[in-house]
């Protein structure tokens, strides 16, 4: 195994830590993968999960680091996820 190959094992928020999580929340970090970025509402729409479902998948993923959470432009009032894991 290469120095690079074992970083990327030990790094927080990576995909190791992502594959620890329920299903929704990898649910939700795959859409976020094939998406630049998407509002809560939008992530449900996608993903077809509740709103309440999609708020608890974010929120495993902020505490492994896995995404960001920046304000919306357009609306400050809602905020916008975006992945933040690198292949």
């Amino acid at each position: 195994m290469s120095a690079s190959e074992l970083e990327t094992e030990t790094e927080p928020g990576g995909w190791e830590a992502v594959a620890e999580l329920p299903p929704s929340a990898k649910l939700v970090a795959k859409v976020l993968e094939y998406n630049d970025r998407f509002t809560q509402s939008q992530l449900a729409e996608e993903t077809m999960l509740p709103p309440r479902t999609v708020r608890y998948a974010i929120g495993r993923l902020e505490e492994v680091d896995a995404v960001d959470a920046r304000f919306s432009f357009t609306d400050a009032r809602k905020r916008v996820y975006s992945l933040a894991i690198e292949d």
